[in-house]
């Protein structure tokens, strides 16, 4: 397959410029899919987007394996464009490439206190679960401020995530008001967060959050066989031990992703129905699972078979997505280094 990168003039309004990303830990998997992939594809023809590999970022707590982060920038760049993410329509960049990002959150670290960094919901949440305690790295403590960067450097009016990262924003609005006070004038821009109508998806072992750490994904690149074994492991509704006994929807893995993916809304609330008065066994409501599965990642499967046997072609576009992407953000840095009186020459 050929790829050619967007070279269309920057004339979108800043309130229809939009960015997302992920950090390259490992292939992109379902819980992506639901929570912003899809969504992407959407969004390609409505607004201005930026997607940023943020293998930087992934750094704060992947030190100890460096080639982790190294080698998921293709597996992820081949997960975007398997998906539908097109590099002629959305400019796709790797942050580590784009030095101004790391300038900006120098000067932004300088409007935030490290108290109020450590109050952030997000950041608190994310310490716990990686049980740092008090050894927390500071590339780590400071993330808020990197996002900022990342967010105003492309002067983006609206952000992707999920609930649990809504903290994240208001912070970055934070520095952009408290910035822009300071030098007496709107240079930087506030950004909207926008959280996708189907929230997070829960692993296929019922645990709340689909995590390649746990072992609990369908990755999009999952073969037939991984996806058939991977549904037959999904966690169901223990106390539905025989097929008449009556069955739960609420926290039953199964029926949540029918309720993600199937598009046949009034023969999926006929099966609920039946479900919920017994006479319905797991295994017709796993298979039903399984066939929707089947025919939505075959197609993904297939194209980023394609896209990866030429990874040179795919590591270009990523390459002219950077250069694009550095251009923007150079203009924003010297827009901030000038309004702090930083410009000499």
């Amino acid at each position: 397959m050929t790829l050619q990168q967007n070279t269309s003039p920057d004339s979108a309004p800043m309130s229809q410029i939009i960015l997302t990303g992920d950090r390259p830990t490992g292939p992109l998997h379902l819980g992506h899919f639901v929570g912003s992939l899809r969504d992407r594809v959407t969004y390609q023809h409505q607004y201005r987007q930026f997607v940023m590999l943020a293998d930087s970022q992934a750094l704060t707590d992947n030190m100890d394996d460096l080639s982790k982060v190294h080698r998921n920038v293709l597996e992820v760049a081949l997960d975007y464009l398997a998906v539908g993410i097109d590099p002629t329509k959305t400019t796709i960049f790797i942050q580590s490439q784009i030095p101004e990002l790391t300038e900006l959150t120098f000067y932004y670290l300088n409007l935030v206190t490290v108290a109020r960094l450590e109050r952030n919901p997000t950041v608190k949440a994310e310490i716990v679960l990686r049980g740092f305690e008090r050894d927390i790295p500071a590339g780590f403590l400071t993330y808020p401020a990197s996002q900022a960067a990342d967010i105003t450097a492309f002067k983006a009016g609206v952000v992707p995530v999920g609930e649990d990262q809504i903290p994240m924003i208001e912070q970055c609005n934070e520095i952009v008001r408290r910035f822009n006070r300071i030098v007496g004038r709107d240079i930087l821009v506030e950004a909207k967060a926008f959280v996708p109508e189907v929230g997070r998806l829960p692993g296929i072992d019922g645990k709340a959050k689909m995590s390649k750490s746990l072992g609990n994904t369908i990755n999009l690149g999952a073969s037939a066989d991984e996806i058939r074994a991977a549904v037959k492991n999904v966690y169901t509704d223990p106390l539905h031990l025989k097929v008449s006994d009556p069955g739960h929807i609420e926290g039953n893995v199964a029926f949540t992703y029918l309720d993600a993916f199937d598009t046949d809304k009034e023969g999926l609330a006929e099966m609920k129905a039946h479900y919920q008065r017994g006479g319905l066994g797991d295994s017709i409501v796993k298979k039903r699972l399984e066939g929707i599965l089947q025919d939505l990642l075959a197609p993904i499967r297939a194209r980023r078979e394609e896209f990866a046997k030429d990874p040179a072609q795919v590591m270009k576009m990523l390459q002219e997505g950077t250069f694009k992407a550095r251009e923007v953000a150079a203009a924003t840095t010297d827009e901030v280094k000038k309004a702090l009186g930083l410009s000499y020459f």
